[in-house]
């Protein structure tokens, strides 16, 4: 379960974000939606409203809106700093952020959670501080690059690689060592507070499973059906984001709990009864 953190964190510098009813921003290429379980309208949800599958970008905002009712705001990304967010990043790959959050406890007591800190702190000292976040040794590796590039290219200046613009940022961000496409893009939404859309593993299984693109499709195409088809506003991208890890962590697991599923009257590949 997505924790609810005591104090300020990095979603709280936005106003509050609430459900609303959208329109269409854009069509999405055909050709990149699943067309299997996927008619016209689905039958009523809780609120009497039909899905229209011509609509996408409706469709998209009806799916956030019973999340949100669901589970309320979830208040993501847990930190109190930009570069406690980009530490994060790196240290939740392939590992829960409970132990995420006992390896960041350990960088605060070693007062080494800001960069020029960070990049004096020797490897084997590093690595002790994020063991329990795994891959301890990988992990200190991947934060050492981010944090030289930062001072080499930079001078520790966060907020100037930050205030990039998304392409030049992403690519760059991606040409550090141990940053992929998931946590370049959880750096620039959460820390840089601009307009991308994360997906990670419970997105595409969810979007999936809801009939509206084919497991099979790619990082990158899952990406632009979404941010094609939703306002981009950063806090709807962050609000949806945490909504949908929490839905996956605690329904739309690999084997889904349907019948305590919030979307189940939508879902296009709704499992029988006693699934």
């Amino acid at each position: 379960m997505i924790p609810d953190p005591p104090g300020r964190t990095i979603g709280q510098a936005f106003a509050p974000f609430v459900p609303f009813a959208g329109s269409v921003i854009q069509s999405v290429p055909v050709a990149l939606i699943s067309t299997t379980s996927m008619p016209t309208t689905h039958p009523p949800n809780a609120t009497g409203m039909a899905l229209d599958m011509g609509c996408l970008s409706e469709t998209l905002l009806q799916f956030y809106d019973q999340l949100f009712h669901q589970y309320g705001p979830q208040h993501w990304w847990p930190a109190q700093t930009r570069f406690e967010v980009i530490v994060g990043a790196i240290l939740t790959q392939s590992v829960a952020w409970s132990n995420v959050e006992r390896a960041i406890a350990h960088l605060k007591a070693a007062q080494a959670l800001e960069p020029a800190a960070l990049d004096a702190l020797p490897m084997d000292e590093l690595a002790r501080c994020i063991r329990p976040a795994g891959y301890y040794n990988a992990k200190a590796r991947k934060i050492q690059a981010f944090v030289a590039h930062l001072r080499e290219r930079y001078r520790y200046d966060l907020e100037a690689l930050l205030s990039r613009e998304i392409q030049p940022l992403r690519q760059e961000l991606l040409s550090l060592h141990g940053i992929g496409p998931e946590t370049a893009d959880s750096i620039i939404l959460y820390a840089a507070g601009q307009p991308v859309f994360v997906i990670d593993a419970y997105t595409r299984r969810l979007f999936s499973r809801l009939g509206l693109v084919s497991d099979t499709i790619n990082y990158d195409d899952l990406q632009d059906i979404l941010e094609g088809n939703l306002p981009r506003e950063v806090p709807l991208f962050q609000e949806y984001h945490a909504l949908i890890v929490q839905h996956g962590k605690s329904v739309c697991r690999k084997q889904p709990l349907c019948t305590d599923c919030c979307l189940r009257s939508l879902c296009g590949s709704r499992p029988s009864e006693n699934h």
